[in-house]
């Protein structure tokens, strides 16, 4: 699109959310920065979580984090330019080592994933010898070193039983670990930090970490609760990294890309989604003649610092470049291959 293609859309679709000031200075940076991207060979990755104005103009794929990061590995582009957090740049660059992956925000950190280190993982497998370790796509690359396969809050359930085993150790989500425990009818423990467990007869199906998303972390069964009171018909989609008792006060749990497709194919009239709230407005964009409930305005503070501007930078400046011990990168390139074989 040229520009003033790209305005007429932004006009269109995010007029609500922008001023007309604001709409032309977001559709002359799109347009710088689609010209960068073809100087420099590069592709634009949009995670869910993207403010709407970058999430509808120059990403080339938009979606969740490893959907990305594997078309980003399919193309012959030299650069990646990841917008979302770190750890979902690094999963780019364990997919595409050859490659220059750039993440736009120096501080684009995580909660969830840095809930927890390398050397955690390897003192919980210490403490429970054999037992196979999930960790959840959303942690940092030693992380993903140290562990046996990968999951997805799409898959998590079915890698969790790929297993075949009596036991699992599940990181970091508490939530997620609970959700999938409960969907596997495992009896889940959360041990201490440094503390280890002496009681040999404990019935040990599911070993769960105190890690959480700061943001889903944040709804509640009483929210839901209110917005029902109000609006009776409203249909609610909750991601698994909310609370258990949250998801089961639900009508739907799935991960972005579930709730996104759930949201497409489903005449939902009136809805409410818990999850980070740039998202809805993404959603909301697509989906005018929809009616979204607005009870959150909860954003990933995170995700929050990656700009249009700041993706300008990142392809001019060539900064915040993702790098990856080759030995760490191997080790976790299995971990999130032996989940891709299972589907």
């Amino acid at each position: 699109m040229n520009y003033q293609q790209t305005l007429a859309k932004l006009t269109r679709i995010l007029s609500d959310q922008y001023s007309e000031a604001e709409l032309i200075l977001k559709a002359e940076m799109a347009m710088k920065i689609k010209k960068i991207k073809e100087q420099r060979n590069a592709v634009i990755l949009g995670h869910n979580y993207m403010e709407p104005a970058l999430f509808h103009t120059v990403p080339d794929f938009t979606g969740d984090s490893l959907g990305l990061s594997r078309k980003a590995a399919e193309t012959d582009k030299d650069v990646i330019v990841f917008c979302g957090v770190e750890f979902m740049a690094e999963t780019a660059k364990i997919l595409s080592p050859e490659k220059t992956v750039l993440c736009p925000s120096q501080k684009a950190g995580c909660s969830l994933a840095e809930s927890i280190t390398a050397e955690d993982i390897r003192q919980l497998k210490k403490q429970f010898p054999g037992v196979p370790v999930v960790t959840y796509i959303n942690s940092y690359a030693d992380v993903k070193a140290e562990t046996d396969i990968c999951c997805t809050s799409g898959n998590a359930k079915e890698v969790v039983e790929s297993l075949d085993s009596e036991a699992v150790i599940f990181l970091p989500d508490e939530y997620l670990a609970g959700n999938v425990a409960k969907e596997t009818g495992k009896h889940i423990i959360f041990p201490s930090k440094g503390k280890k467990i002496n009681d040999n007869n404990l019935d040990v199906q599911m070993i769960g970490w105190h890690g959480k998303c700061e943001v889903h972390d944040q709804f509640t069964v009483e929210d839901i609760e209110n917005v029902r009171a109000s609006h009776p018909d409203v249909f609610v989609l909750a991601h698994p990294e909310c609370k258990p008792e949250v998801v089961n006060a639900s009508d739907f749990s799935g991960s972005t890309t579930e709730i996104i497709k759930y949201i497409k194919n489903n005449n939902l009239q009136k809805y409410l989604l818990l999850t980070e709230c740039a998202m809805g407005d993404n959603i909301q964009a697509e989906n005018p003649n929809r009616e979204m409930l607005r009870m959150c305005a909860v954003r990933c503070p995170y995700m929050n610092q990656i700009q249009l501007k700041d993706t300008y930078n990142a392809l001019k400046l060539n900064q915040y470049e993702i790098t990856i011990p080759e030995d760490i990168r191997l080790r976790a390139y299995k971990s999130v291959e032996r989940m891709l074989q299972i589907g």
